[in-house]
């Protein structure tokens, strides 16, 4: 087991948010589907993120040096965005879905507990690893990558995910300053991201297509833009009775004014997304890790446009989100059994392959474990 885990990247910590998302997302269309499945896929991602916990606690004690390694690889750090991301979407089950099994109140400790471990690693990681490029890595504009999203986009997980424990506090200044931090998350998640999304656009259209391995990662775009839509929603949702009177309308006209274009301009990036990846399958694109890509942005799109549904009345969002859950389950399905064949084989937990050194920019891999 101690040997099995060295090359075991925070990368991993994906297959949870993607286990998470798929129950959150079914949990979101409310009445569209079987809830205890939903509760069951959450109680797998939580035996996921158990099993990783242990297993990367393995990992920094037996093996620091790769672990440190990692940390300075500049394809790999932002990934260390993912463990917050997992915490905070199984914590935000088992309120969801978890107190089905486990009971309402061990669903709210269990939740509380992991968003405030979520949030403390997310707020971490959202300065550290932009700090880590600007210092550490020196990286260059071509090498603009979506991963670089992953660190910024935690608080905003934050956000989304922290009001429903508003009604479980004591009425009065308690529930109004965490609806207030969760906005404020929501802005200092939304502000980075839009300067680093200037990047990658521009590296997409100045460099050409992502390598093969990276291209699912496109679509880690739409993780912020589904995300913020879900959190104003939800904001919309509390704020009465938490926060005065003008404010609590002003919440439900942001939900509606913001979610509605952004929701657009995330099916935008979609179409654009799935055309990458139609491209980069036809030209050779196997399974890595970033299949998992296909997954958790995929689901805060679900719960977004879940959000505009309950805040427009229209039965289009109602549409919108169930299409856009089965397309969750499909990318599910891919990177969760591709997942298994490679562990089964042992490929994804074998050292990394050097890259061949003259291969074109449209088809390079990466040497670091993230993209296996």
């Amino acid at each position: 087991m101690v040997t099995a885990v060295r090359y075991l990247g925070p990368n991993w910590y994906a297959s949870v948010m993607g286990t998470a998302a798929l129950a959150l997302g079914g949990a979101a269309l409310g009445g569209g589907g079987p809830r205890g499945l939903f509760v069951g896929v959450w109680a797998v991602s939580l035996l996921q993120l158990v099993v990783l916990l242990v297993a990367r606690a393995l990992h920094w004690i037996h093996h620091r040096d790769q672990a440190l390694a990692q940390l300075r690889d500049p394809a790999v750090a932002p990934f260390y965005g993912c463990p917050s991301m997992a915490l905070l979407a199984v914590g935000g089950g088992a309120l969801a879905l978890g107190r089905d099994w486990i009971g309402e109140p061990a669903a709210v400790v269990l939740d509380a507990v992991l968003f405030v471990a979520g949030t403390a690693v997310g707020l971490t990681a959202a300065v550290a690893v932009p700090y880590l490029l600007a210092v550490r890595h020196r990286v260059e504009p071509g090498q603009a990558t979506p991963a670089w999203l992953l660190p910024l986009v935690a608080p905003m997980v934050s956000a989304a995910l922290g009001p429903q424990l508003v009604p479980h506090l004591p009425a009065g200044q308690p529930r109004e300053t965490l609806l207030f931090a969760c906005v404020a998350m929501f802005g200092m998640s939304l502000l980075v991201t839009l300067l680093m999304l200037t990047l990658v656009f521009a590296r997409l259209v100045t460099r050409g297509p992502l390598p093969l391995a990276l291209t699912p990662t496109i679509l880690l775009v739409l993780g912020p833009l589904g995300q913020s839509t879900t959190a104003v929603g939800v904001f919309a949702d509390l704020a009465p009775g938490v926060v005065p009177a003008p404010y609590a309308a002003g919440f439900g006209l942001l939900a509606v004014l913001y979610g509605v274009p952004v929701m657009g301009f995330a099916l935008l990036w979609l179409a654009l997304a799935v055309a990458h990846v139609v491209r980069a399958r036809r030209h050779g694109m196997r399974f890595a890790m970033t299949w998992w890509s296909f997954t958790f942005p995929v689901g805060t799109c679900v719960t977004g446009a879940a959000a505009l549904a309950r805040h427009t009345g229209l039965v289009a969002y109602d549409a919108l989100a169930v299409g856009l859950y089965a397309l969750l389950v499909a990318g599910w399905l891919a990177a969760a059994s591709g997942t298994v064949r490679g562990l089964l084989s042992g490929e994804l937990l074998a050292a990394p392959r050097p890259a061949p050194p003259a291969l074109s920019p449209a088809t390079v891999r990466t040497t670091s474990g993230a993209v296996r």
